[in-house]
């Protein structure tokens, strides 16, 4: 990377930070007052839109197209909108919608920067807790501006894994990934945004993270995140894209291969 992509991530990097936060008080604000919310469902009852996560896109679109024009901006609700700069701003602006809508506290703004099929620097925000995690590619991850990192010492039966689950998914590959985790000592968490559990792997709450297929608004940043924090991720774009899902792996690098022997297991066994 030349040192003028670098100043124009950082730059970058700078606005994000301000806008997300702004973005998560938006959130905030409509969750502190969910009997007045439109919900609106797309594909199934679990797969839900309210007028809180078009108003914080909206939010975001505005902020970003002020600040950087000729960027590309992708968000989950109004898709994207090209530009020129070899830039791409992906966004979800309420992961966790579902858990949002019924009064749970796990959900948080993600937004990552793409730079030549790159994830070069991603953010994710939890309004709830007001906790900022932040990487920018080859320079660390941090919480509220510390350092952080992966949990080096656990192992599947000690540490917590955190499995996601959507409609998109089969369910015998979710009961059957948990199966084998407790056959191992291990034990399970779901708190229904991917992002933020990503996010929690990156600072040592969780051990891993695993879910069959994401969106790339949903993981992506978080992602950088992990790898940042000394973590491992498979790699998104090698198996989807900024438009296709992808199976989705975080976790400190020493589970890398109990998890890919555990979803190999799954697999064997359905196919």
């Amino acid at each position: 990377m030349n040192n003028q992509d670098n100043n124009a991530i950082h730059t970058r990097l700078d606005t994000a930070t301000q806008i997300i936060r702004e973005a998560g008080a938006l959130g905030l604000s409509y969750f502190r007052q969910l009997a007045t919310l439109d919900i609106e469902t797309k594909s199934n009852g679990q797969d839900v839109v309210s007028i809180a996560d078009q108003k914080v896109e909206k939010l975001l679109r505005e902020r970003v197209s002020a600040a950087y024009p000729d960027d590309d901006f992708l968000g989950e609700e109004y898709g994207l909108n090209e530009g020129s700069s070899g830039f791409t701003w992906v966004v979800d602006p309420i992961d966790g919608t579902s858990c949002f809508i019924h009064g749970q506290r796990s959900w948080c703004v993600a937004i990552a920067l793409v730079h030549a099929a790159r994830t070069v620097a991603g953010l994710i925000y939890d309004p709830n807790a007001d906790e900022l995690f932040s990487a920018i590619e080859g320079e660390g991850a941090r919480l509220n501006g510390e350092p952080i990192s992966v949990d080096l010492h656990t192992d599947l039966e000690h540490g917590l894994t955190s499995i996601g689950a959507n409609y998109r998914v089969e369910p015998h590959l979710i009961s059957g990934f948990i199966h084998e985790l407790l056959q191992t000592g291990g034990m399970f968490v779901r708190s229904g945004s991917g992002a933020l559990s990503l996010a929690h792997v990156a600072c040592g709450r969780l051990a891993a993270y695993y879910e069959p297929h994401m969106n790339a608004w949903d993981c992506i940043a978080a992602q950088c995140i992990i790898r940042e924090a000394g973590g491992w991720t498979n790699d998104f774009f090698a198996e989807g894209s900024l438009t296709d899902g992808a199976p989705v792996i975080g976790c400190a690098p020493q589970l890398r291969e109990p998890i890919l022997a555990l979803i190999s297991k799954v697999a064997g066994a359905t196919s």
